[in-house]
């Protein structure tokens, strides 16, 4: 899918949502995502963008107890990483959060695991509070968490831009990012850069 010609301006009703850029994402963390901090400046013109207009912005991040059920020595696929609490789990330093942002913590029981950021949270609810309706989500990874996000929000009937150039995959398989990419156009979300955001 083409990406928009027109220029797509954010208004009232619109909300930012930037998925689990932590330090155990980026490089030399636990579980880094390739060139994860790559994100980060581009998510930072976002942020001022949504700041500059006082649109809601919501920050998910995993926050795991340190037995969690995703976790290799409790038979998950992965090594520890954002545990509560921990260095791991802040967000990335340089990231450019406003004191007003809503952070919410996701995949917090031992037993449960959540890749998306509605799974398990009040987000839906708290979107809803303020009328939302449109999304604009970036963040780590392409093809788990923010894959899901987008799944959950087009399942909840959200509009949704996806912000293509402030994601990164992790790529256990090499097309995995790119895989995820076409199946989020094909749910209905709108690939969007800074070229076409009108701020």
């Amino acid at each position: 899918m083409a990406r928009p010609a027109q220029k797509i301006r954010i208004s009232p009703g619109d909300a930012l949502i930037v998925v689990d850029v932590q330090n155990d994402f980026l490089p030399g963390g636990s579980l880094a995502v390739p060139d994860g901090d790559a994100v980060v400046p581009v998510l930072n013109r976002y942020l001022a963008g949504f700041v500059a207009r006082e649109l809601p912005v919501y920050a998910t991040r995993d926050w795991h107890p340190a037995n969690h059920c995703s976790f290799k020595a409790q038979g998950g696929p992965w090594p520890p990483h954002c545990v509560a609490e921990s260095p791991g789990a802040q967000f990335a330093a340089l990231l450019k959060f406003s004191s007003g942002t809503f952070v919410i913590s996701k995949a917090t029981q031992p037993d449960k695991d959540a890749y998306s950021g509605f799974e398990g949270t009040d987000l839906d609810a708290r979107l809803r509070a303020r009328n939302i309706k449109r999304l604009f989500i970036g963040g780590l990874a392409t093809d788990y968490c923010v894959l899901n996000t987008v799944r959950d929000a087009r399942r909840l009937d959200y509009d949704v831009y996806l912000l293509s150039d402030a994601i990164r995959a992790v790529n256990v398989k090499p097309d995995d990012g790119r895989k995820a990419e076409a199946e989020m156009q094909h749910l209905g979300a709108t690939p969007l850069s800074l070229s076409t955001l009108d701020t």
